[in-house]
């Protein structure tokens, strides 16, 4: 497993609508491996390999990661900012972040003193509002560097824990990091269907990229990679887990965007029984990814199914996925798109 890659992946910055510097890491890493890359006024990135046919099969995983953008500097240099993505406001306590301005900067997520708050404000539920991001700058200096609308990313390295990787950003990076480890895998095969490898953009704030390339390409099979939730840890129930961590990538069933086609799905767990790759049903509640906008953005619709990669502490600095789990995706999607429906 290529550790050193991934962990590039995972600390290079890409805030919805900021990409270009992951979308260069991507470009370099699969551009020796396809028959052409192109990117769209999005910003997504996609790799095509001529297939067999002229079936049309999609492949994608998005390239963003939750983030921020400044909306204010007050007269102190400190800064005031707006999620780009959904975030658990406790999480942020306590936290570096990277101000992308005119050069990156380190910031720290700064808020009221425990020492000076009243009892009731000890109590109350914290809210994203709370938070400034303090540059340890005077105004004059963060002005000449920052300005509105400077996008901004947090700050974690990746290491490796136990059977684990844990880092930033492995929603979606870790799901970027099979679909190009596939890539490569497929190099010397020959394809049934005319593939398009797609890395997009904006997923956090809306499955924008995934739309755009979607109605661009009109696939007639899609095949989404993104992470899902692995609440395998003390307090939980059976029902509430979605996966494990170490049981296999997962297989979608539904999330709160889509139900896939029950034709991908029985194709998907029989090339996991042939090639015995262990795997976990999917069926999550809540939250959606860009499989919604594979499936539905095609005239008459796309049969799109989803592989998921297991994920503790999703959209937090401390996100965690088990290195069996990821090797086996790999292989996993590298036989779904050699193999034909």
């Amino acid at each position: 497993m290529n550790i050193q890659l991934l962990k590039i992946l995972s600390e290079t910055p890409g805030a919805p609508g900021f990409e270009d510097k992951i979308r260069d890491v991507v470009i370099a890493e699969i551009s020796p491996y396809v028959d052409s890359v192109t990117v769209d006024n999005m910003g997504n990135v996609t790799a095509f390999r001529k297939g067999a046919s002229d079936t049309k099969l999609m492949c994608a995983a998005h390239m963003d990661e939750i983030g921020f953008i400044v909306t204010h500097i007050d007269d102190n240099g400190f800064l005031k900012f707006a999620p780009l993505g959904g975030f658990d406001p406790k999480t942020l306590t306590a936290q570096r972040v990277i101000v992308h301005g005119k050069k990156d900067i380190i910031g720290v997520m700064g808020s009221k003193p425990i020492h000076v708050m009243s009892p009731e404000e000890r109590d109350k539920k914290v809210k994203l509002t709370d938070y400034f991001i303090d540059l340890g700058m005077s105004k004059e200096a963060v002005d000449e560097i920052v300005e509105i609308g400077s996008p901004i990313t947090r700050e974690r390295e990746l290491i490796e824990m136990g059977d684990c990787v844990n880092g930033k950003s492995l929603d979606n990076r870790i799901s970027v990091f099979v679909l190009i480890e596939a890539i490569k895998l497929l190099k010397q095969k020959e394809l049934p269907y005319s593939t398009y490898f797609v890395f997009t953009v904006q997923e956090e704030v809306g499955l924008r990229g995934a739309q755009v390339a979607t109605i661009q390409i009109q696939p007639d099979i899609a095949i989404a990679i993104d992470t899902t939730i692995a609440y395998d840890l003390p307090g939980s129930t059976p029902s509430e887990q979605v996966t494990k961590l170490g049981k296999g990538p997962a297989i979608k069933i539904m999330d709160a965007s889509v139900v896939t086609h029950p034709k991908i799905v029985k194709h998907m767990k029989q090339v996991a029984i042939d090639n015995s790759i262990p795997w976990q049903p999917e069926i999550l509640q809540a939250g959606g990814t860009d499989t919604a906008m594979l499936q539905k953005m095609v005239a008459g619709g796309a049969i799109a199914g989803a592989l998921s990669i297991p994920t503790r502490h999703l959209h937090q600095v401390i996100e965690s996925a088990h290195k069996q789990d990821v090797e086996q995706a790999i292989i996993f999607l590298s036989k779904i798109i050699e193999s034909k429906l």
